[in-house]
């Protein structure tokens, strides 16, 4: 059965769906079967981060109406598989539905991660129902981090007792001259588990425009590797020794 991990934020600009991708990718790298699903409706973007906007004919709405089959609104990139979100809220979709449709993917996949757009409304309540666990995003800055605060009162409330943390855009030097929370703050703030820090790192916003993979070298890509380890069971530190 496959892990399902739904990423949020609450406030949008953090950079979720970087980490979210980068996460996936260092799985699939691994030899991981992992499938990242599209939840930013009428928004999205995972298509364009992935490089593959001009392929996108269907997406997981279509599956759920009966428009077409999973396998002709997956994408695969690489061994990558991709979920692209619907263009936008022309049909209503519940939560059982969308829940369904991922459990019948549950033998084919080892990971399947659902990137939650920014606010808690229903496109984020969606992506929610479809998990089993919750990993809240935010930078070191306090309107991110209240804002992932207020995102972790949510997952509770819907049933996620253990959500788990990554820092993301971490820098150090603007932590100890206090313009920037530290890690301790964050996770004071939030009330959950850190099973990341990921620091910024200009290849991953150039990634994002080109749709081109970050060098696995760079400091981001690193950080996604470790995640993606303590994802799956590994104990491993949370910074590079």
């Amino acid at each position: 059965m496959a892990k399902k991990y739904v990423f949020v934020s609450g406030k949008g600009g953090v950079g979720k769906s970087s980490v979210a991708l980068g996460i996936a990718r260092s799985m699939s790298e691994k030899g991981l079967r992992v499938l990242i699903a599209d939840f930013d409706i009428g928004l999205r973007s995972l298509d364009l981060m992935l490089g593959v906007s001009e392929t996108v004919v269907f997406d997981w709405g279509d599956v759920i109406l009966g428009r077409c089959s999973i396998k002709d609104a997956v994408i695969n990139k690489g061994s990558l598989a991709f979920f692209p979100a619907p263009v936008a809220f022309d049909e209503a979709f519940t939560a059982e539905e969308v829940r369904n449709l991922f459990d019948v993917l549950d033998g084919d996949f080892d990971f399947m991660l659902f990137d939650a757009p920014a606010g808690l409304g229903e496109a984020f309540e969606l992506a929610c129902s479809a998990a089993g666990n919750a990993v809240l995003v935010t930078t070191p800055d306090s309107v991110c981090v209240r804002s992932c605060g207020t995102a972790a009162a949510k997952v509770r409330a819907l049933g996620f007792e253990n959500p788990e943390l990554i820092i993301n855009r971490f820098v150090e030097k603007p932590v100890t001259k206090g313009r920037l929370l530290n890690i301790d703050d964050c996770i004071d703030s939030v009330a959950a588990k850190l099973i990341g820090v990921v620091p910024e790192d200009f290849a991953i916003v150039t990634s994002s425009v080109t749709g081109i993979q970050p060098d696995k070298n760079s400091p981001a890509s690193k950080a996604f590797d470790r995640i993606c380890l303590r994802l799956n069971g590994e104990r491993v530190p949370l910074f590079e020794d």
